[in-house]
């Protein structure tokens, strides 16, 4: 099972406090670029792995979908969810990645967004996802950027020259990473791009969409804070479609 890092007190306090807890999909700024990934949810059954507060089930409900699940391992995330939505068409469940159980043809969206670097591997849950998708049916995710994720020491450095940059090392030695971010010893798996796409390719699924994320100049004259993201990937954003 992967680990319940959501359900850490500190943890939980630490990520309640961040713009994206608060302000929801308008506080997370790779939003756009994944709404642009998205098929029309006119009348679609979709689910959320990984839906943390249920800001996305909310947005899915808002564009057209019919039924929405949100899945989490955290009760705290889950409780919170059910805090924020009114909703009837809106459901939620607890459940660990790595063993849920998907109906086959049932689903038209399967999203995640910022989730799936907690699973220590995807061949499984891709295998599930593409049979539990009707033909034609999308997978959109949102992971972090494996450049953001095998450095031993995640973090900024400095040349000789007194210049910045994002140190990168063991980045083909997959597996986990401890990082203390919101809390110690935090549990995220580092695999390579191709990795990812490969275990998307074998499940079945075409690979449509790419995009290794980065801030637009708009939302850096905005968000001054984003300008270090323009420097190196974060997050990639990947769509993927089950054939017809």
């Amino acid at each position: 099972m992967a680990q319940n890092i959501y359900d850490n007190p500190a943890f939980f306090e630490g990520y309640a406090r961040l713009p994206r807890s608060v302000q929801g999909l308008d506080g997370a700024p790779e939003w756009p670029a994944l709404k642009g990934m998205l098929p029309d949810l006119s009348g679609k059954a979709v689910i959320d792995l990984g839906c943390g507060y249920g800001w996305f089930c909310r947005a899915a409900r808002e564009l057209g979908a019919s039924e929405i699940t949100g899945v989490d391992i955290s009760e705290k995330m889950l409780a919170r969810a059910a805090e924020l939505t009114d909703d009837a068409h809106i459901h939620y469940r607890r459940s660990d990645l790595e063993s849920i159980a998907l109906e086959e043809n049932s689903l038209d969206l399967v999203y995640s967004s910022l989730a799936l670097h907690y699973l220590p591997e995807l061949n499984t849950l891709f295998g599930k996802v593409q049979q539990a998708l009707k033909p034609g049916g999308s997978l959109v995710f949102s992971i972090e950027h494996p450049i953001y994720t095998c450095a031993t020491r995640q973090g900024w450095l400095t040349d000789d020259d007194g210049e910045r940059f994002w140190g990168v090392n063991r980045y083909q030695d997959e597996g986990q990473r401890v990082s203390s971010w919101l809390a110690d010893g935090v549990i995220k798996y580092h695999r390579t791009l191709g990795t990812t796409l490969n275990a998307l390719i074998g499940a079945g699924l075409t690979v449509s969409n790419v995009n290794e994320w980065g801030p637009t100049r708009a939302q850096i004259e905005a968000w001054p804070a984003l300008a270090e993201e323009a420097e190196r990937p974060m997050l990639v954003l990947i769509s993927a479609r089950k054939a017809q």
